[in-house]
């Protein structure tokens, strides 16, 4: 018995050490954990990002205070977070159109989205401020599903404005090349047509110039154009079945011409919160780049349906197509494809620039789908009215 009672004594001593071992363990895990918590929330308030991470439900998970500065600035004033009797003040690029509760970055990230400079307005008035956002999703480690994502919001407000300010230095600049243009055209025409006399070498070079001189006005109407699309954008309800029906006619002669054929799906009526010149501005570059881009002929499809609030129009060609990376710098000013130069495509690279700019006026967004050899995809959403959405009361603070 004496033995029994000494072995449950040096039993229980040994497991009494190895609990306080334990103990000790997990106080220094927790003690480690602790300072990288302290670490991580330093670094996440100390950077000049707004961070949100959420999970698969939106609930929020992680927020630092740059991000609690930009929803204090999206707020109404005297508003507080969840407020029922007023929207948060959060709009589209063109800086007045609230954007809907399903079209907030969060709320994107929720449903599976992964998207990067995602461009809003936070705020109202003097201190409205451009914010940049971009969304990356995460897995579960069980099953490699949806855990929910990780969204980044960033000031770009400079940046916007640097770029407008070099809009409107390259419109005043080529508001001024249109006067002396038109000064050497029309100089060029009455040489050109009152003297039949001219030699062909002179009449050769004369023609050569003014070729030439009319290629500089189209880069410099092209240029206005840019501007212009930014800058004067006039909302109101539109039905887009007439813009289509009224680009395919305009493009139709063009398509006869290169074999390519051109067909509509458009329901009718089919409104929308739009500037008709400046969409149907928009439409004709998508339908005549669908073209010009399909040399060898094929078939340009237009389609067009409603979705929740919003319309989308399809632009699908059959042409050539571009790769990946091509697709990815396709908005950018000036940008043109290798297929295209070598193919001696006409144009300069500011269609869908100035196409993306009218879209984006409008509280839309423009995509590209495309691969070498297999057509091109342009889809365009815009907002069938004035946004309703946006004032819903069950939206979550996180916008």
């Amino acid at each position: 018995m004496a033995v029994s009672i000494r072995l449950a004594g040096a039993n229980a001593r040994l497991q009494q050490r190895r609990v306080s071992q334990r103990d000790q363990a997990l106080r220094q895990l927790l003690a480690e954990s602790r300072e990288r918590e302290t670490l991580l929330k330093t670094i996440l308030d100390t950077i000049d990002v707004g961070i949100v991470a959420v999970d698969s439900k939106g609930e929020t998970l992680l927020i630092n205070n740059q991000q609690r500065a930009f929803l204090r600035m999206a707020l109404p004033a005297g508003g507080s977070h969840g407020s029922e009797e007023e929207a948060p003040l959060v709009f589209g690029q063109d800086r007045r159109t609230p954007v809907p509760f399903e079209k907030g970055p969060v709320r994107r990230a929720v449903q599976g989205e992964t998207f990067s400079d995602y461009l809003l307005w936070f705020g109202a008035g003097t201190e409205q401020r451009a914010i940049s956002t971009a969304a990356r999703g995460m897995k579960n480690d069980n099953d490699d599903g949806f855990g929910g994502a990780v969204i980044v919001f960033k000031d770009v407000t400079d940046v916007v404005d640097a770029l407008a300010a070099k809009d409107e230095l390259v419109a005043n600049v080529s508001h001024e090349f249109g006067s002396p243009l038109t000064s050497i055209l029309g100089n060029l025409d009455l040489v050109l047509r009152g003297d039949p006399e001219l030699r062909p070498a002179t009449r050769s070079g004369l023609e050569i110039a003014e070729r030439n001189a009319e290629r500089l006005r189209a880069l410099v109407e092209d240029l206005l154009l840019s501007a212009a699309a930014v800058e004067s954008v006039h909302l109101r309800r539109t039905d887009l079945a007439g813009l289509v029906e009224n680009s395919v006619v305009s493009a139709r002669a063009q398509a006869d011409a290169a074999h390519v054929g051109l067909v509509a799906d458009v329901p009718a009526p089919l409104w929308a919160n739009a500037d008709p010149l400046r969409l149907g501005q928009a439409l004709d570059n998508l339908v005549s780049n669908a073209i010009k881009y399909s040399p060898g002929g094929g078939l340009v499809t237009i389609k067009a349906e409603r979705n929740d609030g919003w319309v989308q129009l399809e632009v699908k060609d059959t042409g050539m197509g571009m790769t990946s990376d091509e697709s990815a710098r396709i908005f950018t000013r000036f940008f043109r494809t290798n297929a295209a130069r070598q193919a001696a495509i006409p144009g300069v690279g500011l269609g869908l620039s100035i196409t993306k700019s009218i879209v984006e006026r409008h509280g839309g967004s423009i995509s590209c789908s495309s691969k070498p050899g297999s057509g091109t995809t342009f889809t365009v959403a815009l907002p069938t009215g004035p946004p309703q959405d946006a004032s819903r009361t069950d939206a979550p603070a996180l916008y």
